[in-house]
């Protein structure tokens, strides 16, 4: 694959091209972005080749759109619909149902893989791409079977070649499970660090105290608004009920404080080390 089109050149779209250009550096990386700032930072910092409109699509080989999901849904029909009959169209969203269902029957659905690749950082834009953010990391790969066989080889020989591990899933699945392994986890360190800020109001020093645990746990709170809120709007049932058993489950802990049952809550805290177990299977 030569012409290779980053729709979104931040930290997914610009670490895709990183890797994409050391595997193969006779591609010609083609850039779009609504923002012209973000275009020229990219060249600047050689993420891509050259500046492209949604015009030139027709000589893709290969488009990765890593954009808001929001705008995902709204830009994948007309992706489609400019590209040739032999070009591959992926995405990075971390939902997939809607955006499934957006093409579900355009004529160039099978020219579409609908991926989430798990993997990132809390920065954004063109200055966070980096190399090898991918090695190592799963790949979720959504209603394969809907894909032309011939695109699916090409997808899967990119995403072997910068280090992927693949996994299958139907969309509907994929969006209740990432709820509770990605999005509560996001929505749990922004509210921690809501709950932080409006404490240091009164404490001007509390930051001082704070540890490795605690920038660990808020370091999402740094990530984008404005990626972060579509996606919670796409995935609202399954957030709200993930939410749901968080918020039963802390107020379990409460209660348990409130009574003075420390040794329960040993109980509770031991039982869920067993966490430990299967993170250090999936490193």
């Amino acid at each position: 694959m030569k012409n290779i089109f980053c729709i979104g050149i931040g930290l997914i779209g610009g670490s895709f091209a990183i890797d994409i250009k050391n595997q193969n550096p006779e591609a010609i990386i083609h850039g779009i972005s609504r923002k012209d700032e973000t275009l020229n930072k990219a060249l600047e910092l050689q993420l891509i080749d050259k500046k492209a409109t949604l015009d030139d699509l027709e000589n893709a080989d290969l488009v990765i759109i890593s954009i808001p999901v929001d705008a995902t849904v709204k830009l994948l029909p007309t992706v489609l619909d400019k590209i040739s009959d032999n070009t591959l169209v992926i995405d990075a969203g971390s939902t997939k149902e809607a955006i499934c269902k957006v093409v579900e029957h355009h004529k160039r659905r099978r020219n579409f893989l609908a991926c989430h690749p798990i993997a990132g950082t809390e920065n954004s834009g063109p200055t966070a791409a980096i190399s090898g953010l991918y090695k190592g990391k799963t790949n979720i790969i959504c209603e394969v079977e809907k894909t032309t066989f011939k695109l699916q080889e090409q997808a899967l020989a990119l995403f072997n070649a910068i280090g992927m591990r693949i996994r299958y899933m139907d969309a509907k699945s994929h969006d209740k499970h990432i709820a509770y392994v990605s999005h509560l986890s996001h929505i749990s360190s922004f509210m921690l660090g809501k709950t932080v800020l409006e404490k240091e109001k009164n404490e001007k020093d509390i930051f001082d105290m704070a540890g490795s645990g605690f920038a660990s746990t808020v370091r999402l709170a740094k990530s984008s608004p404005a990626m972060w809120t579509p996606i919670f709007k796409q995935n609202k049932d399954n957030v709200i009920e993930t939410l749901e058993e968080y918020i039963n489950n802390l107020q379990q802990f409460k209660a348990l404080m409130q009574k003075d049952n420390f040794s329960e809550i040993f109980n509770e805290m031991e039982n869920t080390n067993y966490i430990k177990q299967i993170l250090n299977g999936i490193k």
